[in-house]
């Protein structure tokens, strides 16, 4: 499945890049995870505390254990607060 991966704040800082098109066989957000982790160092570093990273499928927040099913869009950011 394709997939356009988006990284937010201070996760787009750490990786890198703002978006990227992911080539993956994933089933789960969390195998999503898993992947990109294993990619380079940049990825474990950004993805190291999923606790402090939020996530969004096709722009709806999600899980980890989330199915991709034919989702088109992952998003990967830290909380937001308001003020």
């Amino acid at each position: 499945m394709q997939l356009d991966v988006l990284y937010f704040a201070w996760v787009r800082e750490r990786i890198g890049i703002a978006k990227e098109q992911v080539s993956t066989d994933a089933r789960t957000v969390a195998d999503l995870v898993k992947e990109l982790s294993a990619r380079e160092e940049r990825y474990q570093v950004a993805f190291q505390d999923m606790t402090v990273v939020k996530v969004a499928v096709d722009q709806v927040l999600v899980s980890l254990e989330t199915p991709l099913g034919r989702a088109k869009e992952v998003a990967f950011f830290p909380p937001m607060t308001g003020g």
